[in-house]
């Protein structure tokens, strides 16, 4: 559902739905981008930790496009999916060479 906001923001077609999708995806991408990345810990701080996260990525894309006078929703679309994409990426572990799951626990005492 909040891809659909991505697709209706970049298509121009006049539809009541496009703002509330579109402000859906603004936040529902980062969010759900750090729940699973943050998937090892306990639900309610995933819960609150993401959504916190999300709201803050999407203040600092806002600031720094307003900084640089190139603000455009299309231009912060973007911006949030490419973020949201490397934050996935970064709680798939695709950066890591070994997982925690493939490490080998050697035992000193034997």
């Amino acid at each position: 559902m909040s891809g659909a906001g991505a697709v209706l923001a970049y298509i121009p077609l006049d539809s009541p739905l496009r703002a509330p999708l579109a402000l859906f995806f603004l936040i529902a991408a980062p969010a759900e981008a750090l729940f699973f990345a943050l998937r090892r810990r306990e639900p309610l701080t995933r819960t609150v930790a993401s959504l916190s996260g999300a709201v803050l990525i999407d203040l600092v894309i806002a600031e720094i496009l307003a900084h640089a006078h190139v603000r455009s929703v299309r231009g912060e679309i973007m911006a949030i999916a490419v973020i949201s994409f490397l934050l996935f990426l970064t709680g798939t572990g695709v950066n890591n060479s070994t997982s925690d799951r493939s490490r080998k626990v050697k035992n000193p005492k034997t």
